[in-house]
C-alpha cells in the first residue's frame, strides 16, 4: 500500500482547513482564518441545502453546509450506513496533450507512471522547490494522453497558476471543468444505495481507487472518510436530481462538520493544517506519497527532500488520544519527552467518544509515549499513537494502544 503510493477503499482524500467544534451535540464549527473570503460562490446544490434547512457557512469563498441539524448524527450515518456530501466546490481539471504524462511526472512527487490502465487513480502532492506542499490532489488516467485531477477548492486559483507556470511551452492543455458538480457518497451501504438510487448496478464492480464513466456520471471509488464509498461527477444541471434520488434511497445529507471529524478519525491529512507550503511530506506523514524510484525522475522539490533526508528529518506527524475534559484543537502546544510540538488537527471523535488529533512532534518521539497538551492554560496528559483511529466503521484505538 505504502509502496504503491495509494490507499485502498476510501483512499486518502483532500480537504481544506475547517475547524469543527467537536461538541457532543450539534456542531457549529468555524472556518480557519486563511479561508475567510466573501461568501459569493454557490454550488449547483445550494438550493437543496437551503430547502433542507442546512446551517450554512463560508468555506474558502463558497457557501457550504456545515450541518443539517446534527453533525454527530451525520457522522454516525456515514459510519453505520450511508451519507453524502456536496463536494462540488472542489476543482476538477482535465489535462491532455502529447506531453501531459512527462509534465505530470515532474509536477507531482508521486509518479503517474504507475497508472497503467484507464480509470486508475493516484493520490499525491505538488511540491515547491523547497519541498513544501503546494497542494494534494488525486489524478485519474482517463485515456492515452488524458488525465483528470481533483484539487482543493480554497487553493483552486493558486493551483491553476502553479500548474500553468510549469507548462513551459509543452503540448499540454488544462481545462477546468466548471460545468461539473460532485457528490461524495460514503459509508458501508454507500455503493448499495447509490446503485439503487441511480440505476447503476455496475458500481458494485468498481475497484477501490478506480473511476470510470457510467451513463451521465464519472464514478470513482474514492473518499475522505475511512469508509467505502463513491465520488460522483456529473453535469451541474443534473446534480440536484441525483442528490434527490440518493436522498430518496436513504442516503443522509452530511455537512462539512461531519466530513472533518470523519477524516480525522480516518487519519487523513487536511491541507492548510496538517501540511502546507512550509512543511514537507516527510514531516507530515506523507512520505508514502513520494515515489523515489526511478531515481532519474527529477520532480519539483526532489532535491530539497533528498537534502532533508541526508540532514535527518527533525519532525514527524503522530496521532494523539486524550480522555480528559476539553477537546484538543489545532495550534495547541504539545510537550513531549523529546521537546515541544504542536497539534495540527484536533477534535472530538464521535465514534470513540474522546478527543483525538494529529501532532507534529520531534522525530525522536515514539508512539505509546505520554505527552501533554495545553488546554485553556493547563497542561493535560495525553498519549501519542499511530493513526488511523477508525477504519471501515471499526475502532482501532485498542489496537493502536497495544501496538504503540
Amino acid at each position: 500500500m505504502v509502496g504503491s503510493g495509494e490507499r485502498p477503499v476510501s483512499a486518502h482524500r483532500r480537504g481544506e482547513a475547517l475547524r469543527s467544534t467537536g461538541q457532543r451535540g450539534d456542531g457549529h464549527g468555524s472556518v480557519a482564518p486563511y479561508l475567510l473570503q466573501a461568501m459569493n460562490q454557490k454550488t449547483p446544490l445550494y438550493p437543496e441545502h437551503i430547502a433542507l434547512g442546512a446551517k450554512m457557512t463560508d468555506f474558502g469563498g463558497w457557501s457550504m453546509p456545515l450541518h443539517y441539524g446534527s453533525q454527530i448524527e451525520e457522522h454516525h450515518a456515514v459510519r453505520r450506513d450511508a451519507g453524502m456530501f456536496d463536494v462540488s466546490h472542489m476543482a476538477i481539471v482535465d489535462l491532455e496533450g502529447a506531453d501531459v504524462a512527462r509534465y505530470l511526472r515532474e509536477l507531482l512527487a508521486n509518479d503517474i507512471g504507475k497508472l497503467k490502465t484507464p480509470g486508475k487513480a493516484l493520490y499525491g502532492c505538488m511540491l515547491n522547490e523547497r519541498g513544501g506542499v503546494v497542494d494534494d490532489l488525486i489524478v485519474y488516467l482517463l485515456a492515452d494522453h488524458r488525465y483528470r485531477a481533483v484539487v482543493n477548492a480554497a487553493t483552486r486559483d493558486k493551483d491553476l497558476s502553479w500548474m500553468n507556470a510549469h507548462l513551459a511551452g509543452r503540448d499540454v492543455m488544462l481545462t477546468p471543468r466548471t460545468d461539473l458538480g460532485m457528490i461524495a457518497v460514503q459509508g458501508p451501504r454507500a455503493v448499495e444505495r447509490t446503485a439503487a438510487a441511480l440505476s447503476l448496478p455496475e458500481v458494485h464492480d468498481l475497484k477501490p481507487f478506480h473511476g470510470r464513466i457510467m451513463g451521465e456520471f464519472f464514478v470513482a471509488r474514492t473518499g475522505y472518510t475511512g469508509e467505502d464509498g463513491l465520488e460522483l461527477m456529473v453535469k451541474a444541471g443534473s446534480a440536484a436530481s441525483a442528490w434527490r434520488a440518493l436522498r430518496g434511497a436513504g442516503v443522509i445529507p452530511a455537512g462539512l462538520g461531519a466530513r472533518d471529524t470523519l477524516r480525522l478519525e480516518a487519519g487523513m491529512n487536511l491541507y492548510g493544517q496538517d501540511m502546507d507550503e512550509h512543511t514537507s511530506p516527510l514531516e507530515s506523514g506523507l512520505e508514502w506519497t513520494v515515489a523515489w524510484n526511478p531515481a532519474d525522475r527529477r520532480f519539483i522539490g526532489r532535491n530539497a527532500l533528498e537534502q532533508c533526508k541526508v540532514r535527518g528529518v527533525t519532525q514527524q506527524l503522530l496521532g494523539l488520544v486524550f480522555s480528559g475534559r476539553g477537546v484538543p484543537r489545532a495550534h495547541q502546544a504539545v510537550r513531549t519527552a523529546h521537546g515541544e510540538g504542536v497539534l495540527t488537527s484536533g477534535g472530538f471523535s464521535p465514534t470513540l467518544n474522546q478527543g483525538i488529533g494529529f501532532a507534529r512532534v520531534p522525530a525522536a518521539s515514539v508512539p505509546g509515549e505520554g505527552c501533554e497538551i495545553e488546554l485553556r492554560g493547563r497542561w493535560e496528559p495525553a498519549r501519542l499513537v499511530r493513526y488511523p483511529f477508525v477504519r471501515n466503521g471499526r475502532s482501532l484505538i485498542q489496537q493502536i494502544q497495544e501496538t504503540a
